[in-house]
């Protein structure tokens, strides 16, 4: 039976997923784990080497914990203990990182944006913490890249304050500042949260409105603060509970044979779950936002140009120009790729291939994986598999 020390923000959806996933490995093997929960507050009030203490009292075989990158984590291997420090603020080098391709997650945040017609686009997060630096990283760059005319802004407060500490006058007037409409990319749902509560605070009529004037996208799909939230916030949902799992299989690995690699364990983003935060499809031509709009509405049935064009007093021709100007793809491709996009994301809510495809009005399966190969490398079941892997 191994015996594992958890020393995290147990308020956290991230913490609680990363110990059902865990709890499933342990049922997996058929063995009983016993698993203690530790507060943060005996770090934080009697330093790491009381952490350390407790460990050797329970005969901890691993700790799993939130650590400072100033805190003698070797101290638990010279007492023969396995050390796994979860994304706080920096990576070790010394010890295993329960970690992530945060690069990826901004990368992806910044597309979400784009399809949806945004040309201002900002992140807000903390300086000097990993995966706040590289969401922004992955965010800006994609938004750079997609086009040299669309704006960016950031602000990112100071580690010296903690995590969940925020000036709200200066978010509010930040805020405020930014040319609208403006899609926002937050580091995580708590600091998402931060901004909708932030734009309640304006005077009068300097209230923010969201998604009219900001639309606020989070990350780790945390159902309490998202639902909280009002209105309620869309988030970019990872694959939290997969990385308890195969952190609980590296510990396992590392206790039948101590030679075992310590590598990083990667929580792999998954797919964004659009709420009311995001529900708005910006463009600063009229007509091309009411296409956009109607588009994803209607997602799920057979859209024509020709149907489209009735939505907007401009002819086919014109329509076409300026959707490829403002968009930078063909009406066509556009409904296209999005429609993939959703066969993916209802691939990762587990639908079946058969199922997705009735769900977006697919008739001929052959049809839909070889549109799906050009758009994503690998057909709808090749995708399903890997996505299922990556859960179990």
């Amino acid at each position: 039976m191994a015996r594992i020390l958890f020393l995290t923000d147990f308020s956290e959806a991230y913490a609680r997923n990363l110990l059902l996933g865990i709890a499933r490995y342990a049922h997996a093997v058929g063995q009983a784990w016993s698993l203690c929960r530790l507060p943060l507050s005996i770090r934080d009030k009697f330093g790491i080497e009381a952490v350390i203490d407790l460990a050797k009292k329970m005969r901890a075989d691993a700790v799993i914990g939130q650590f400072y990158n100033t805190d003698n984590v070797e101290l638990f291997a010279r007492n023969g203990i396995i050390t796994i420090a979860q994304d706080f603020k920096a990576r070790f080098t010394t010890i295993p990182n329960i970690t992530g391709p945060h690069f990826l997650a901004g990368k992806m945040g910044a597309e979400y944006f784009a399809k949806k017609g945004f040309r201002h686009f900002a992140f807000y997060g903390t300086r000097d913490v990993v995966w706040s630096d590289e969401r922004m990283q992955g965010f800006r760059e994609t938004v750079r890249a997609a086009n040299p005319s669309f704006t960016f802004s950031a602000l990112c407060k100071n580690t010296q304050n903690a995590l969940w500490d925020y000036d709200t006058n200066q978010l509010v007037t930040w805020l405020q500042s930014l040319p609208k409409p403006v899609a926002i990319m937050a580091c995580d749902d708590n600091h998402a949260y931060h901004i909708t509560e932030a734009c309640q605070q304006g005077e009068g009529g300097g209230r923010l409105r969201i998604p009219d004037d900001i639309a606020v996208l989070g990350v780790d799909n945390d159902e309490t603060i998202c639902r909280l939230s009002s209105p309620n916030l869309s988030s970019l949902n990872q694959n939290i509970e997969q990385g308890g799992y195969d952190v609980a299989q590296l510990i396992d690995r590392i206790l039948r044979d101590p030679a075992t690699p310590r590598e990083d364990v990667m929580v792999q983003p998954t797919h964004i779950v659009t709420r009311q935060s995001t529900d708005i499809y910006a463009n600063n031509d009229q007509h091309i936002a009411e296409v956009l709009k109607y588009i994803h509405e209607n997602i799920s049935q057979k859209i024509t140009v020709d149907e489209l064009v009735e939505l907007v007093p401009l002819s086919r021709r014109l329509l076409e120009t300026r959707f490829k100007r403002s968009m930078g793809t063909s009406i066509y491709d556009y409904i296209l790729q999005t429609r993939i996009e959703k066969v993916a994301q209802l691939l990762c809510e587990g639908m079946s291939v058969s199922e997705a495809a009735i769900e977006l009005g697919f008739s001929d399966i052959k049809n839909l994986s070889r549109m799906f190969r050009q758009q994503r490398g690998m057909t709808p079941s090749e995708y399903r598999r890997e996505i299922l892997r990556l859960k179990h």
